[in-house]
């Protein structure tokens, strides 16, 4: 994901070199050349885990909350998630909570793998993506469907403002951070509202590009009137 997006924030030189020869011999991605720090201010990056990790800090998520991690293997391993578990030390991946007998059937076969995670992020009490990809889309539609459960979608174009703010040394973490970041996602939690239509005066494939994706968001069309949510 970050070498198809061409985000490199927080890597080594060496790292970032490695994504852009991934991304350079993979044919059927068509984009070479990315600017990271444009895709990053432009929210189109996934957050690092330790964004994450002072995303749900600020949020009011205690150091016990217990978080499954719907991913492959991170890129950097345990070196850039000591970042996230420094702050959340209850970390688990399917590896960790499936026995390797259970995990052998779905060996080789990455969708199946995918599915998983797919699964348990659908059934947890509270989904967090760290980006806006297409399992990620699918799976808040599918937690719309079934009540609106819990869905926090960052903010990432503003988080970004806010990191950058930590970093200079012009925001520090506490209660002001806290209350900037839970007043911007306010309104972010999954809660019944109208799939967003296209920006206006746009045709073509740029108004399908802006136009909110159905299995992000089915209400009103999948979701039955008869329901509660629907008032």
């Amino acid at each position: 994901m970050l070498s198809f997006t061409g985000c490199s924030y927080g890597l080594t030189d060496e790292e970032s070199e490695e994504l852009r020869i991934m991304r350079e011999n993979t044919n059927h991605w068509k984009v070479k050349k990315i600017n990271s720090t444009e895709q990053r201010l432009g929210g189109f990056c996934p957050l690092t885990p330790k964004e994450i990790g002072i995303f749900l800090q600020a949020l009011g998520y205690p150091p016990s909350s217990l978080i499954y991690i719907a991913a492959g293997e991170i890129y950097g391993g345990s070196t850039h998630l000591l970042e996230l578990t420094s702050r959340f030390p209850n970390i688990v991946f399917k590896e960790t909570l499936a026995t390797q007998e259970e995990l052998r059937a779905f060996t080789n076969h990455a969708s199946q793998t995918a599915a998983l995670d797919y699964v348990i992020s659908v059934e947890s009490d509270v989904f967090v993506p760290s980006y806006s990809g297409n399992m990620a889309r699918a799976v808040e539609g599918q937690r719309r469907f079934l009540g609106h459960r819990k869905t926090i979608t960052p903010d990432r174009k503003g988080l970004v403002e806010v990191f950058d703010m930590l970093e200079n040394g012009q925001q520090t973490e506490g209660s002001s951070l806290s209350d900037i970041i839970q007043t911007m996602h306010k309104n972010r939690k999954g809660a019944p509202r109208r799939r967003r239509g296209p920006l206006p005066e746009t045709k073509g494939r740029a108004r399908l590009r802006t136009e909110e994706s159905f299995y992000e968001n089915p209400y009103p069309e999948c979701i039955c009137a008869s329901k509660k949510y629907l008032g």
